[in-house]
């Protein structure tokens, strides 16, 4: 008898001594580079958990001026993926992956987008419009999938959830939008960052320089808006978190067009920031652009 509880219990002291079985999600998170914050967070909702998200320029950085600082080669060699924008605005990028000498597959996020033109240039700021949002989020998705196939079902997931908050974004977007009188719908901005935003809503954006905050407005540019914004009584002028504030500053003296606000373009926020995720942005925009359109000062 003695003999028999021994052996029973030596069987039940074996079998909590037997490894646990790993949960089925216990493999690392995909590590994933994005070149700027707005492609951070479509891969931190689609990914969530899943994913470890890198971003190379980071909330209130200018993708378009990046220099890309010591570490980011190390970010690259060590990734499983890397999303990029495309449509020429990482033009910092090919020196980057030289450098870096990695082989991770480059993603574009913007694949399947029809450019915007602005002269021989295509216009790189396709999320902008919330319909091509989701186009991004989609190739992000099948992207995702692709590298790590064993978590396909939870990207497919939070992809669905992620985009169906889209789908309400851009309903507000367009509610707001439909509160402004048609003649009001014209602002003046820093840069070309709105275009695709102006032909999905139907408010008309003019930039004294062109798509990239590079760029320099001339004085025949800058005469050439003071003059449209007094022919067509364009009511607002709007700073941009990422331009220098003294050029529309300068326009609003000029004019009498009242500074409605700054809008973001290229960058969200930190945490405490008016926009720290793009649907952020997006809502801060759009209301912005509404407070100073539909009042008549």
């Amino acid at each position: 008898m003695i003999r028999r509880r021994l052996i029973v219990c030596g069987l039940c002291l074996a079998y909590l001594l037997l490894p646990i079985a790993a949960p089925a999600h216990a493999q690392a998170p995909l590590k994933v580079v994005a070149s700027f914050s707005i492609l951070g967070d479509f891969v931190k909702n689609v990914g969530s958990d899943r994913v470890e998200v890198t971003t190379l320029v980071g909330a209130d950085g200018d993708v378009h001026v990046y220099t890309p600082a010591p570490g980011d080669a190390r970010k690259i060699t060590d990734a499983n993926l890397v999303i990029i924008n495309g449509f020429g605005l990482e033009g910092w990028l090919p020196r980057l992956l030289q450098v870096s000498s990695a082989r991770v597959p480059i993603v574009t996020a913007t694949k399947g987008i029809a450019p915007l033109k602005l002269g021989s240039e295509a216009d790189p700021h396709a999320w902008q419009s919330v319909a091509n949002a989701k186009s991004y989020v989609v190739n992000i998705r099948d992207a995702l999938i692709a590298a790590d196939p064993a978590d396909a079902e939870s990207f497919r997931k939070n992809a669905q959830s992620y985009l169906a908050k889209l789908d309400a974004l851009d309903r507000e977007v367009r509610e707001a939008v439909a509160q402004i009188p048609p003649n009001r719908r014209k602002v003046i901005s820093t840069h070309d960052a709105f275009g695709y935003f102006a032909s999905a809503y139907g408010i008309q954006f003019i930039a004294p320089i062109g798509v990239s905050t590079e760029s320099e407005a001339s004085a025949k540019d800058i005469a050439g808006i003071v003059t449209q914004i007094r022919a067509e009584k364009i009511p607002a002028v709007f700073l941009e978190r990422m331009s220098d504030p003294r050029l529309i500053r300068r326009i609003a003296a000029e004019t009498g067009a009242k500074i409605g606000g700054t809008l973001y373009s290229d960058s969200l926020t930190d945490e405490k920031g008016d926009a720290p995720t793009y649907i952020d942005m997006v809502r801060h925009n759009i209301k912005a652009l509404t407070s100073a359109l539909v009042s008549r000062f």
